[in-house]
């Protein structure tokens, strides 16, 4: 199904001198968080659904394309603020945490031009920024039963 964008952002993609640009808003998800880290990338914060969202540079490496194993992509937002350290830490990891990418217009910040919510892990943090990898959960190669007869889980089989 092809996604339908609003004629505004087809004229300003398609424009030379478009009048703006897409903004990229982060939704960071984790049940150890009382409410998602909400950051987009530009130097003004921006309300978007009655959610504000921080203005914050950060960085996502698209997915390779690769014939073998499921596509990963790669994020990192600035280290500037104590909340992202503060969530690693208490959360052991940021381990279970989702991360939604919406892009939308600042002339129309409620309308969705695109989105995706991907599983956030792997993440690391260093003196300049926080990052993780971005990924879908491999649901082809999860086991069909959730246990399988072996020697160790069996032994008495074997």
């Amino acid at each position: 199904m092809a996604k339908s964008y609003s004629n505004t952002l087809k004229e300003t993609i398609n424009s030379t001198s478009a009048k703006e640009t897409p903004l990229l808003l982060l939704e960071i998800d984790h049940p150890d968080l009382a409410a998602p880290i909400r950051v987009v990338n530009d130097n003004q914060d921006l309300v978007h659904m009655g959610n504000t969202f921080v203005a914050m540079a950060f960085r996502a490496t698209l997915p390779d394309d690769k014939e073998v194993g499921l596509p990963r992509a790669r994020l990192a937002i600035d280290n500037v603020g104590k909340e992202l350290v503060a969530w690693l830490e208490a959360s052991g990891g940021g381990q279970g945490a989702t991360c939604r990418m919406i892009q939308v217009l600042r002339s129309a910040p409620d309308v969705i031009e695109w989105e995706v919510t991907m599983d956030l892990s792997n993440l690391s943090i260093t003196a300049l920024e926080v990052s993780g990898v971005l990924s879908f959960d491999d649901l082809l190669n999860r086991p069909g039963v959730t246990l399988t007869y072996r020697p160790e889980t069996a032994p008495g089989l074997f």
